[in-house]
């Protein structure tokens, strides 16, 4: 890493400079304007940042887009602090407590190093089950965050239930789930026009089976998804050089002429 000439700041220089920011008269006008539900947007931006700038490599900016992130905590502090709900120093604590707690084979009078993965898990379960008691949820399903990714939600849920035994041991009722529910959006599509709300509600259920067979075969279905994604992006970019080398306009081309570029693509990734 290369080392900076420039002024070298700190955590209190942040809290400083957000508290400035924030100031009646002199700060920015922006900033003033924020409420903690208007930069909720702009906090999920800014971690899934963080993930695209590690899925990159990209460890030269990695430091600045965290350092984003941890704007986004520092402004949710201030105006904690501004209504005098809580303040950053409180959430430190709030973070410190949690793990200590939730971490007993460290921090505990009988930390124990060699407990197996499945006993971490289990006693992680455990402080969060007396967690939600504290805070008399009475679901296991009571802090799941609602605005996680449908997919990341989907099978946190999954796993959630699977712990309390309501899950299938073996594969083939998996499958099974998924064709049925496959049955059930072209039942909705077959003979006459989907109605908009069933259809929608079956191709739900249908990602919904798809994501817990992901989760049977140990597969993270929102990677597998981003992987997809990334694989059409690259192909599609190649049929675009090709229709541009052609000369002629996309709406020029057939369907079948640009499947074929789409094949040749993929013959020349398979090379």
């Amino acid at each position: 890493m290369e080392s900076m000439t420039q002024q070298q700041y700190q955590l209190d220089d942040l809290l400083r400079i957000m508290t400035q920011l924030r100031h009646p008269e002199h700060g920015c006008p922006w900033d003033k304007q924020q409420t903690f539900a208007s930069i909720v947007p702009f906090t999920l931006e800014e971690a899934y940042e963080v993930a695209d700038a590690i899925a990159n490599d990209d460890w030269q900016e990695l430091p600045s887009e965290l350092g984003d992130l941890l704007f986004q905590v520092v402004f949710y502090a201030e105006l904690g602090r501004e209504q005098q709900q809580f303040d950053f120093a409180e959430v430190v604590n709030r973070i410190c407590h949690k793990l200590v707690s939730r971490h007993p084979h460290v921090f505990g009078e009988l930390a124990d190093a060699s407990l197996s993965e499945q006993q971490l898990k289990d006693n992680w379960e455990q402080q969060k089950a007396l967690e939600r008691a504290a805070r008399e949820q009475t679901s296991i399903l009571a802090d799941i965050p609602k605005a996680l990714p449908s997919l990341a939600r989907a099978v946190k849920i999954q796993k959630r239930v699977a712990r309390v035994g309501f899950d299938w041991d073996e594969l083939g009722p998996v499958l099974d789930k998924v064709h049925e529910e496959l049955e059930e959006v072209l039942a909705e599509v077959e003979p006459e026009p989907p109605a908009s709300a069933a259809l929608q509600e079956e191709v739900g259920d249908l990602l919904f089976a798809v994501a817990n067979l992901a989760r049977h075969l140990g597969v993270n279905p929102e990677a597998a998804l981003q992987g997809a994604n990334r694989k059409f992006e690259r192909r599609f970019r190649g049929v675009e050089q090709r229709v541009a080398a052609s000369g002629k306009a996309f709406s020029e081309h057939s369907l079948a002429s640009l499947d074929r570029f789409w094949d040749d693509v993929k013959r020349l990734e398979a090379k």
